[in-house]
């Protein structure tokens, strides 16, 4: 079927602009989300003239939005204060990490305070969800539990309820009977999103999706689903470590990078008060190739451990594993050593790990890494109550990082006496740690260990 005249196509997942119709968008690789668009001003001609549309000023005063608690102060934190009413959060994760848990208990603290919760699931039937329930002590709580996919039911229901807040497990097993598509599709997910997103917005409904993430850690679907939401959560945490991690990446109503820490038990997800006092609660002695890292998620300080190993390579191409950091990060690193401080790397096998299953994006962290990887490759161990952070140039100077004092209360709150940071930080009261402040990466290796 020829194109109508005038139509472009465009991508779902990209926005790239085509042409004609191709199976696969050259843009970003995306199979399938060429779709066709009308041109402007093909629609039916209006009928009346528009509305004139109300205009203040910047120096308007309107109140802040009205929030519900859920009990759950590190679920409060994340969403900026607590439940915002007629927003639209959008969480992910990846399978069996806990995403059902979590807005399950989420629903139960929300209505055992007098919010009308709905939970409605497309993936598992009644009894499932019951059964789940019943292992984490919630078949008391005054919530309503619904099970279908079909979107259009789902909202009518919703309408007649008028539910405080609705919970829908997931975006991509719903469906809409006027798309023609199978759910889970890129234009099933973007028209049930937009349904989600309009209704919460017109009844005052706190929506929250449940999205699946794809193979590189992604939220499924088309990247316009982030737009359209208030808040967007990640759900993190390595299968093997029992600590989970809630990551707002996005946040209308709150900050962004804002995390809360909770610890997976038999009983369900406990928060986690004190992140840093249990992500190293097993230190208990130095050990080479240990550093402690002073970093800031979002508001909060958070001190981490930064683990390497450094081990002779019998291999044409040593390893280079890392876990819970960028790999380019550590290439870079590694690089600078080499190129300003005359440590080779060459021929070794060279293995990273931030313990408890945290993961670290922070430049910050570039010292604390630095620090780690020479500790392993010297066999000298970092002093136990010494922390660390500055991120390094590519030249090896240190440059200063951000909130300098929090990261340092954070760390003599925690018992640490002594810190390594750069020259310029701005450090300010050091509640009587030991401020070891260097300029470049070439000074600190020096006085740690002795070369450079």
């Amino acid at each position: 079927m020829a194109p109508k005249k005038g139509a472009t196509f465009t991508c779902s997942a990209c926005g790239a602009a085509y042409t004609k119709w191709a199976g696969k968008c050259d843009a970003c690789g995306a199979w399938n989300s060429i779709v066709e668009e009308a041109p402007l001003g093909a629609g039916p001609k209006p009928t009346s003239k528009g509305r004139t549309i109300p205009l203040t000023d910047l120096a308007t005063e309107e109140a802040p939005p009205p929030r519900a608690s859920s009990g759950i102060g590190e679920l409060d934190r994340v969403l900026g204060g607590g439940l915002v009413p007629a927003s639209a959060i959008l969480v992910g994760g990846d399978p069996g990490i806990g995403k059902s848990t979590l807005l399950l208990q989420a629903a139960a603290s929300f209505a055992r305070r007098g919010l009308k919760c709905m939970y409605i699931s497309g993936e598992e039937a009644a009894a499932q969800v019951r059964m789940r329930a019943q292992r984490l002590g919630l078949t008391e709580s005054p919530v309503i539990l619904g099970t279908d996919t079909n979107l259009r039911d789902i909202l009518t229901t919703l309408d007649a309820e008028r539910p405080g807040l609705a919970i829908i497990d997931s975006i991509q097993t719903m469906w809409l009977d006027n798309v023609e598509s199978a759910p889970g599709s890129v234009s099933q997910v973007r028209a049930s999103a937009h349904e989600l997103v309009s209704f919460a917005k017109r009844r005052g409904v706190a929506v929250v999706i449940v999205g699946h993430v794809t193979k590189e850690g992604a939220i499924a679907g088309p990247r316009v689903l982030e737009h359209m939401v208030d808040t967007v959560l990640y759900f993190e945490g390595e299968r093997g470590h029992q600590f989970r991690i809630l990551r707002a990446v996005k946040n209308r109503f709150g900050p962004a990078d804002e995390i809360g820490v909770f610890e997976m038990t038999g009983d369900g997800l406990a928060e986690v008060l004190n992140p840093s006092a249990l992500f190293l609660s097993d230190r208990e002695s130095a050990s080479p190739g240990s550093a402690v890292f002073a970093g800031i998620e979002g508001t909060r300080p958070v001190l981490t451990e930064i683990q390497a190993l450094v081990a002779p390579s019998n291999l044409g191409t040593p390893r280079r594993t890392v876990v819970g950091l960028d790999s380019g990060r550590l290439s870079t690193i590694l690089a600078v050593l080499e190129a300003r401080c005359g440590i080779p790397f060459t021929g070794l096998d060279v293995f990273l790990n931030v313990a408890g299953g945290m993961r670290v994006s922070e430049p910050a962290a570039d010292l604390a890494v630095a620090a780690a990887l020479l500790s392993a490759r010297e066999d000298v161990a970092i002093p136990p109550d010494m922390v660390l952070f500055g991120e390094i140039s590519l030249s090896g100077a240190l440059r200063p990082v951000g909130q300098t004092e929090n990261r340092l209360k954070e760390a003599a709150k925690l018992g640490f006496s002594q810190a390594v940071l750069p020259s310029r930080s701005k450090a300010g009261q050091s509640e009587g740690m030991r401020l070891r402040q260097m300029p470049d990466l070439t000074a600190f290796v020096g006085d740690m260990f002795g070369a450079g």
